[in-house]
């Protein structure tokens, strides 16, 4: 393998002369057979470095431990996130589209460090210290957060028992904007960072060798989200009740207090987790592959496999170890091949300096001049991923809505219901039930009718139902709009008549596009890209609610800046009463069912990598196929 590659980390051995199915130190003279019929077969360790019994490691003790753990981090991310458009239109005395860009924009930079904490987990600290360091940055932000407001609050606002409005805070000082904006994005950064290796490491803790184990793999993505959405309930009902109060120091206090106690469950379960190692950094490896493919472009790709400089080939089928994926070679992007053409055997290979003998096969390709087969096929595999992860952008436009213009439209809203006064940003919760409520719908009812008529939908089939379900949420909320205001009143307050409730049916869809969507592609690009690249894959799925806020926020902008000239007051304006909020949804959907158009053109042109897996045993002679290539849609 060239210095600096990947391999899938169940290739690595843990030390020289352990055998493929590893090392398992037994407890009460079992036999050496019976030790390795109860390792698992995906290569995973123990805290130890030894390779993990199944009874006694990973399983779901470990998943629920993620799934608490995950539930308590959202709680906190969401106690911060879900009503910052408010504390920026309230507290820092912004206008509503320049609070709308400053959450978008928050939102974005958070799942932009998704992309750090993947790279860091797979390639250099593993997920269980990535998880470890991001949380602690993540609270360190939170106490930095609660104190500034402590202080900042206490001299600027005086909410008294008027509730959270505008009038009541004067324009923060720059120091105090400074140091609010360090805080969040220190927030940011821990809460993105930690996410895609969360998610993987939840995953890590069973052995996809396992059917059994293999089924729970793939609920927990489902139940990771379920988690996800739960862990947010408190804090868009009780907790965003407080900040309309203007009570928002003692919220962060309970986001703080939160976060530590998740840290504090992920603990519990170190001696208990299942680890893969790092294995390289993925970027320099990526870069190695455009290079040397650079370098070689004037050879002539080849046709065979054999052609192509493939140690694992070379070192021959005994030392296949059990559980291994082995990528194959694949026709696309067959200018990629050149990376791995031995053009001139004697300046791609470096070879030991004087005075060191040889040990073996002692020339090491120069990773810049000839990459693996390996290699190349895993920038293929990102390659492939790529026109369907650009899809996903604009359904994460609509997404972020939910964060932005949605708790504007809320706040111009009647939000009284008997003797109660709802939080626009509580509104929210009707999308965490969506969510809830359409991952156990989906698994336990429209699989069970969708495989007796025919099949389980396929992942990108559920992709496209999702962009479907979100142009359906984008005009429900255009219909509300024109709803809201056929009903507005020509007060100061730029409120209407219309119920807040009127909200429901768009927070639900976007919850049940949520399902079909983000879960479904967290779990797609997992499965397609290998294991070295996995909290990349979930990475991928974030950086598409990155893209979507940063487009939503661009989107905003260019509205405006069109809609304003001539004196107008633009699609979102101050007093909404006064815009057209409902064609920016309309335009969103008209976006969005492009946006489908091209989905299914990709989708149907898609072709998973073909992968080989070795069996799981040492009496299983030949290898199974695990993807073939067939179409996915």
């Amino acid at each position: 393998m060239a210095e600096g590659s990947w391999t899938p980390t169940a290739e690595l051995p843990l030390q020289q002369g352990t055998p493929p199915g590893g090392e398992v130190e037994e407890h009460g003279g079992g036999s050496a057979a019976a030790g390795a019929a109860a390792a698992t077969a995906d290569g995973s360790v123990g805290w130890n470095g030894k390779p993990c019994r199944r009874d006694t490691s990973g399983g779901w003790f470990a998943g629920f431990l993620m799934l608490a753990n995950q539930a308590l981090v959202t709680f906190a991310v969401n106690c911060v996130g879900i009503n910052l458009v408010t504390f920026m239109s309230v507290v820092m005395r912004l206008d509503n589209a320049n609070a709308a860009n400053k959450a978008s924009n928050w939102n974005g930079t958070t799942y932009v460090f998704s992309i750090v904490g993947a790279i860091a987990s797979d390639s250099y600290w593993g997920r269980y210290k990535a998880c470890t360091i991001f949380q602690l940055i993540f609270l360190a932000g939170l106490v930095e957060l609660a104190v500034a407001c402590h202080v900042f609050l206490d001299k600027s606002c005086h909410f008294g028992n008027g509730g959270g409005r505008q009038e009541h805070c004067k324009p923060p000082t720059t120091v105090q904007a400074a140091v609010f904006y360090v805080s969040i994005y220190q927030i940011a950064l821990g809460s993105g960072g930690y996410q895609p290796a969360a998610n993987t490491f939840g995953a890590d803790q069973f052995d996809e060798t396992d059917a059994r184990e293999r089924k729970s793999k793939s609920a927990f993505f489902g139940y990771f989200f379920v988690a996800n959405n739960l862990g947010g309930i408190l804090a868009v009902t009780a907790l965003a009740y407080m900040e309309d109060k203007g009570e928002w120091v003692q919220a962060f206090w309970i986001a703080t207090a939160a976060a530590l106690l998740g840290y504090l469950l992920f603990a519990v379960g170190t001696l208990r987790y299942r680890h893969f190692l790092a294995s390289g950094n993925a970027v320099v490896s990526v870069c190695q592959v455009l290079v040397a493919a650079v370098r070689n472009r004037r050879v002539r790709a080849p046709v065979r496999e054999q052609d192509l400089y493939d140690p694992d080939a070379a070192d021959g089928d005994h030392v296949k170890t059990a559980g291994v994926r082995k990528m194959v070679h694949t026709p696309e992007y067959r200018c990629l091949d050149k990376a791995a053409v031995v053009k001139d055997p004697a300046s791609a290979l470096q070879v030991q300096p004087a005075g060191h003998p040889p040990q073996g096969n002692s020339s090491k390709p120069n990773p810049w001049r000839l990459c693996t087969l390996t290699q190349v096929e895993e920038l293929k595999c990102i390659l492939r991923l790529v026109p369907i992860w650009l899809c996903s952008i604009l359904f994460s436009t609509s997404y972020s809505q939910m964060t932005s213009v949605f708790i504007e439209q809320a706040q111009a809203m009647d939000d009284s219901l008997w003797k109660l006064t709802i939080p626009p940003a509580g509104m929210d919760v009707f999308e965490i039930l969506g969510v809830t409520a359409f991952v156990f719908i989906y698994r336990f009812c429209i699989v069970k009718v969708m495989t007796k008529i025919s099949h389980e939908p396929t992942e990108l089939q559920r992709m496209g139902t999702g962009l479907v379900i979100s142009t359906a949420a984008m005009i429900t909320s255009g219909v509300v709009e024109q709803q809201r205001l056929m009903r507005a009143t020509g007060g100061v307050d730029a409120s209407s008549t219309l119920s807040i409730l009127w909200q429901i049916p768009q927070y639900l869809l976007i919850g049940a596009s949520e399902v079909f969507m983000y879960v479904t592609m967290t779990e797609f690009f997992n499965d397609q890209l290998p294991e070295g690249l996995r909290s990349l894959g979930s990475a991928m799925s974030v950086a598409s609610m990155s893209a979507g806020s940063f487009a939503s926020s661009l989107l905003v902008t260019l509205v405006m800046t069109i809609t304003c000239r001539g004196g107008r007051p633009g699609w979102i304006p101050q007093d909404l009463n006064k815009g057209h909020v409902d064609w920016f949804f309309y335009l969103i959907a008209a976006l969005n069912a492009v946006d489908l158009l091209a989905f299914v053109v990709f989708a149907k042109r898609y072709r998973p990598a073909p992968v080989i897996i070795h069996g799981a045993n040492e009496n299983e002679t030949g290898v199974e196929k695990v993807q073939d290539g067939e179409e996915c849609i």
